[in-house]
């Protein structure tokens, strides 16, 4: 069921997701890959880089913040440490945003 709503959010991202995801594929961001809208436990992560156990989320204005926190903690049992922006973020400042991935990327895990 997972899998098949990943592969829906895949054929229809949204345009931050389309932008970010236009810069991070590939292994064009200090040479991680990365994947996009990712099954992991009972979430879907918008990005996630299994090399770096790093996950980056993309919030829009019909996000809820209440539930990051159960999200977060989740993906962190999992492993994952988990970053978050704006869609107006990667809208209107991608690089910036590239730089804070890039830094994420290659700190060392907690």
């Amino acid at each position: 069921m997972a899998d098949a709503f990943a592969r829906a959010l895949r054929r229809n991202p949204t345009e931050a997701e389309a932008r970010l995801w236009s810069r991070i594929r590939r292994r064009q961001l200090a040479g991680f890959r990365f994947r996009r809208q990712v099954p992991i436990a009972r979430y879907i992560a918008d990005f996630a880089c299994h090399e770096a156990r790093l996950v980056v989320e993309l919030d829009g204005g019909q996000h809820a913040a209440c539930r990051d926190d159960a999200r977060d903690a989740t993906l962190g049992r999992h492993g994952y440490r988990v970053i978050r922006f704006w869609n107006t973020d990667v809208l209107a400042n991608i690089d910036g945003v590239l730089a804070i991935i890039r830094k994420e990327l290659l700190s060392p895990p907690p």
